[in-house]
């Protein structure tokens, strides 16, 4: 069987103020194309269809389109919800829509009920795990403890049950939206840790034949079986490296696989350029980036005027202007987001402890700490339930 593995669409993003709905429109009629001239036999979609739970109706309207061209091909879709869709919005109409072969799976509680599709050696179970947020779902799974790794640890106990009841040699898929172990991350993935820990071990999904991720925004293998498709565009400067791309994978009828990538359409490429102002209007190396979007880092000691018309008259699509004046680590001025760069909430509010009365929070303090974050975490989850 042959699968296309994709994710993280985010149907309704923009890239600072770059409207990206025709790119957008752009991929899925290039999702369409590979299906067709691949003959790929089934689609799944790893979750973050849409951008926010409460999507634009551009976005909505793109979907809906993306669910007739894909259902018109006769192929059958599996689709699961993310950490930015309203579970219970997307899954609206599943039942229905599945009658025309599109899959949706947005119920934690159906994690072990699978769509079953054939081919000319048998059966293939795709196991939908929308993300699980584990406040909201500890107690359908029955976990002691809040945590990634106990939720998705029981919704997989589930899958390998129901796989155990079926015919030998049934294959296995499995949909998954969470950060897996020795996955890197970029700056534009919503952060989902708990507890602490944001990350859960690959061995979490042993028992399958293919695990397909949404969640992380790079393509990426984390082990032969276990991969991310990585977001068909780029939704932040953090991923001017990224090569975009959805894996097409043929399983065959002993479980054994062979994935290779498909490219996505680039609507226009992102450079990072950084140095004075004055360095970067003159410099001829950049002559290459000058139809890229840009993200400018200036130098200078202090503001130069204009910056930005003076930067756009060479890069006229510069979408992001970030002033880090160069200076020495231990000098006063030195900015208040340099200070906190790549430092989570929790240790910021360690931080702060440590700075108000002299000594870093005790192993009591910090787990203090860490269950108010989660909570706050939780109630954001609750409130986007309800919207």
């Amino acid at each position: 069987m042959r699968l296309l593995h994709t994710s993280d669409w985010h149907l309704g993003r923009a890239l600072h103020r770059a409207n990206l709905l025709v790119a957008q429109a752009e991929f899925i009629g290039h999702l369409v194309t590979t299906v067709r001239e691949h003959a790929v036999d089934a689609v799944v979609v790893s979750g973050d269809v849409y951008d926010r739970a409460v999507p634009p109706l551009a976005a909505v309207e793109l979907f809906d389109t993306a669910l007739h061209r894909l259902a018109d091909l006769g192929v059958p879709t599996v689709m699961i919800s993310g950490n930015h869709d309203s579970a219970r919005r997307l899954g609206v109409g599943a039942g229905l829509i599945g009658r025309a072969g599109i899959h949706l799976r947005t119920e934690p509680a159906a994690a072990g009920t699978p769509v079953v599709l054939h081919d000319t050696h048998g059966d293939v179970a795709f196991y939908g795990l929308p993300y699980l947020e584990p406040a909201l779902v500890k107690d359908e799974f029955a976990v002691d403890k809040a945590g990634h790794e106990a939720v998705l640890g029981a919704a997989m106990d589930r899958v390998r049950a129901d796989l155990a009841t079926r015919s030998p040699g049934t294959r296995s898929v499995v949909l998954a939206h969470a950060f897996v172990t020795g996955g890197q991350a970029s700056d534009s993935e919503r952060d989902i840790t708990v507890g602490g820990v944001a990350a859960v071990p690959a061995g979490v999904f042993d028992g399958v034949d293919y695990v397909a991720l949404g969640h992380l925004h790079g393509c990426q293998t984390i082990t032969e079986r276990v991969r991310y498709s990585g977001s068909p565009l780029a939704y932040s400067f953090s991923e001017a490296g990224h090569r975009k791309s959805m894996w097409l994978v043929d399983l065959d009828a002993d479980g054994s696989l062979t994935a290779d990538r498909v490219d996505c359409p680039v609507p226009r490429p992102l450079a990072r350029i950084r140095g004075t102002l004055d360095a970067l209007l003159a410099d001829p190396e950049l002559t290459r980036h000058e139809e890229a979007w840009i993200e400018a880092t200036l130098t200078d000691p202090a503001r130069p005027a204009d910056p930005m018309a003076r930067l756009t008259a060479r890069f006229p699509h510069t979408l992001s202007l970030v002033f880090d004046p160069e200076r020495a680590p231990d000098d006063p001025h030195v900015s208040y987001a340099r200070r906190l760069a790549g430092r989570s909430d929790h240790q910021i509010a360690q931080d702060f402890v440590a700075h108000v009365r002299g000594t870093g929070p005790d192993e009591h303090e910090t787990a203090v700490l860490r269950d108010a974050f989660d909570a706050v975490r939780a109630d954001d989850a609750v409130r986007e339930v309800a919207r």
